[in-house]
């Protein structure tokens, strides 16, 4: 991943066309929707200022939190999920849509290596930020480490469950399909020079139950 941003936009990429798959055994358009708990745990630590774009929105798993916690969100996708604007390529996009981007980019034969360098190319410009969900395994690359000590994210969330199915079904999982382990990458527009580590949990926090102040009061007060 060169992570080069200056250039790259200003090229474009070749375009994609919807339905396109990039293994036998890949979901069409790398579909691998995000669980909504995953995004909500990222919201829970992270604020963006203004507008988002999510430009794989798919059937919206990831636009429809950001909207619960309140953002204006742009949505797209270059399929048609019944949801968004679809049809829209991001690697041929040359102007922004919205300050931030958030996304689940594609993977396969380099798609998210080419989302991540097309959103800094962006932010770059709009003066924003760019989360996007990684496989954990992505960031020990030896074609990756060059580019991620020139360009390192500002903030990476480590999830401590995440699974996103094929298609958004868990009947499509295939063996590798949970095995899988994923991070949120957060990159500024300023250039950071070294990179925050965070855990995040995407499970339900177990209520503590409240202590009885005027037990607690009455056992000071004896002692």
């Amino acid at each position: 991943m060169t992570l080069n941003a200056a250039s790259h936009g200003a090229r474009g990429a070749p375009p994609r066309r919807a339905g396109f798959r990039t293994g036998p055994f890949r979901a069409r358009n790398e579909y691998y929707p995000t669980p909504p708990a995953a995004t909500r745990a990222l919201l829970a630590a992270h604020r963006f200022d203004y507008g988002i774009w999510e430009p794989a929105c798919g059937e919206g798993w990831i636009s429809k939190e950001l909207e619960r916690f309140g953002y204006d969100v742009t949505s797209t996708d270059i399929a048609d999920y019944e949801y968004g604007t679809p049809g829209i390529d991001f690697l041929t996009q040359r102007l922004p849509r919205a300050k931030n981007i958030v996304t689940n980019p594609p993977y396969g034969n380099g798609l998210a290596d080419a989302f991540v360098r097309k959103a800094l190319w962006f932010i770059e410009r709009t003066g924003g930020q760019a989360a996007m969900l990684l496989n954990l395994a992505s960031l020990c690359h030896p074609d990756r480490h060059d580019s991620f000590v020139k360009r390192p994210p500002a903030v990476i969330y480590a999830l401590d469950d995440c699974v996103c199915y094929p298609n958004g079904k868990p009947d499509q999982a295939t063996r590798s399909t949970h095995q899988h382990r994923y991070c949120w990458a957060v990159w500024t527009a300023e250039r950071s020079t070294t990179t925050e580590v965070r855990w995040l949990t995407t499970r339900p926090r177990k209520r503590m139950a409240a202590p009885n102040l005027s037990e607690t009061f009455n056992t000071r007060k004896a002692a």
